[in-house]
């Protein structure tokens, strides 16, 4: 056996290029919906106990005003989770 080898003209297949990481646009970055959803819920929750404090609302009202922040978390939630929903775009 010798150390030289048999060329027979072809070329190895260059090897793909990897596909670069999907990434948001420049300043944008991914929306984590739990600490959305859990931050219009609180912050919804600290409107209620506001408007309580200031006497704006009364303690009969808490029993519609109380599930409002719920209710537009979870609206927030779905708005932001419905992309990720339809699946992966290529």
């Amino acid at each position: 056996m010798s150390d030289e080898t048999l060329d027979l003209g072809l070329e190895p297949e260059p090897e793909p290029e990897p596909k670069p990481p999907r990434t948001a646009p420049a300043g944008a970055h991914p929306v984590n919906v739990l600490h959305l959803v859990m931050g219009v819920a609180f912050l919804g929750l600290v409107a209620i106990w506001a408007l309580v404090e200031s006497s704006a609302a009364s303690a009969s009202d808490l029993r519609w005003l109380l599930p409002l922040p719920w209710v537009l978390a979870g609206a927030a939630g779905l708005v932001a989770a419905a992309p990720r929903m339809r699946g992966a775009r290529d």
